[in-house]
């Protein structure tokens, strides 16, 4: 990007909320952290390894991939001249977006293998439910979130068909279950979806360092990649009905930070055709 001379009031409040936002992403690593440690307790017991912990954590590493992620966009797009962007720096940077997109990468498979998991049912059959009661047994309340079976919630099973998922103590309603795998689902198309986002990002910062992103791409990309985060809305909309409010709450900040980032892309693009305009009438 290229610096400017002053920043007015306006612009400090406009980064401020920027960061703001940011810093809100940061802390959501650790509430996913909490959320995956209580959920992966459930469905892998002592089971968790480093051959497994993508699978049982896959919110967290992949949360805070982005989080870095995001942060090196915005150095690259807002905060760090052009000319800097060279060398040992860019190598820095290449090294540390290689090890993010690994992760991300990663967690889209452990997403796919959490998919796995939940939809692999097996019919359960108790007599009565609240013969579970301070058992091993816990109950589907939501992806992820698997409650201990007590004598309030143990109505809830009663009288109908139960499934357990495969492999674990973990049973539920039909309906519960396909809930769920519904919203497993809709991690798997969100992360692909991302993943897709940011590789058109990447072109352009590409494209922009190398002083051959056009007008017309940016047009191209902003029509491409409108679908995708149309399709981004819609899965941060199904969390907001279906799903728990920290999903749906995570999902609305990184739409609004990669907003923030697709700003940082088109005032760099403008600033830099300036910068010829003014290089073409005053070649001195």
């Amino acid at each position: 990007m290229s610096q400017g001379q002053g920043i007015s009031r306006s612009e400090v409040i406009f980064r401020a909320f920027k960061y703001t936002i940011y810093l809100l992403l940061a802390w959501n690593v650790f509430l996913f952290f909490r959320e995956d440690l209580a959920a992966s307790a459930q469905t892998f017991g002592d089971t968790v390894t480093w051959r497994n912990v993508v699978e049982a954590y896959s919110a967290t590493i992949d949360t805070l991939a982005w989080v870095v992620l995001l942060l090196l966009f915005e150095l690259e797009t807002a905060v760090i001249d052009d000319e800097r962007l060279k060398g040992g720096l860019k190598w820095l940077f290449t090294g540390i977006r290689a090890v993010c997109y690994f992760f991300i990468t990663y967690a889209f498979y452990g997403y796919c293998v959490k998919y796995g998991l939940v939809s692999g049912l097996v019919p359960f059959t108790v007599s009565d439910a609240c013969l579970m009661v301070g058992s091993e047994y816990t109950y589907i309340a939501d992806l992820d979130e698997y409650m201990p079976i007590t004598q309030a919630s143990c109505g809830a099973l009663q009288g109908g068909d139960l499934v357990r998922i495969d492999g674990t103590t973990i049973v539920g309603t039909i309906d519960a279950a396909r809930a769920a795998i519904n919203l497993s689902i809709v991690d798997i198309v969100n992360a692909g979806d991302w993943l897709i986002i940011v590789l058109l990002l990447e072109v352009e910062v590409y494209l922009q360092l190398k002083d051959k992103l056009t007008d017309r791409l940016m047009y191209l990309g902003k029509f491409i990649k409108g679908f995708f985060y149309l399709v981004l809305f819609g899965a941060a909309a199904y969390w907001g009905v279906k799903g728990d409010f920290l999903d749906f709450w995570d999902a609305f900040l990184w739409l609004v930070a990669f907003i923030f980032i697709e700003l940082n892309v088109f005032q760099w693009h403008e600033e830099t055709e300036e910068e010829k305009e003014l290089q073409a009438v005053d070649p001195d």
